[in-house]
C-alpha cells in the first residue's frame, strides 16, 4: 500500500491547512500516519530513515515526511502542490503494478 509518514516535532505545530491536505492525500488512496516525537519517541528511534536524519541534523530534521520508506522531505511540512507532485511521480508497488510474473507497461 501506498504510504505517507509524518513525523512531528515534540511540539507538533502545524497549521489546520497541513491536516487538511494530509486528509487530501488519504483520499487519493495513500495511508497517512502521524506521530509524536514527544508521545511516541520509540516510533522515531526504530525507523532507520528517521533515524538517520535525526542523527545527521538533530530536532532541526523535524518535521520528516516518509514517502513509501523513503525520505521526502525534512525540516518543514510540505505545500499540497508538493505532495501532490509526489503522488504523481511515486511508483506503485510491484504488487499492483504486476502480475503473473509480468510488469504491466
Amino acid at each position: 500500500m501506498k504510504k505517507i509518514q509524518v513525523f512531528d516535532p515534540a511540539t507538533g505545530e502545524q497549521g489546520t491547512t497541513f491536516a487538511a491536505d494530509l486528509e487530501w492525500v488519504g483520499q487519493q488512496g495513500y495511508l497517512v500516519e502521524r506521530f509524536n516525537y514527544a508521545s511516541q519517541p520509540l516510533v522515531f528511534s526504530s525507523n532507520p530513515v528517521v533515524k538517520r536524519e535525526l542523527d545527521s541534523a538533530g530536532d532541526a530534521a523535524l518535521p520528516l515526511i516518509v514517502l513509501n520508506g523513503e525520505l521526502a522531505l525534512s525540516g518543514r511540512y510540505p505545500s499540497r502542490d508538493e505532495m501532490a507532485r509526489w503522488i504523481a511521480g511515486a511508483p506503485l508497488p510491484a504488487s499492483e503494478c504486476c502480475s503473473g510474473g509480468r510488469c504491466c507497461g
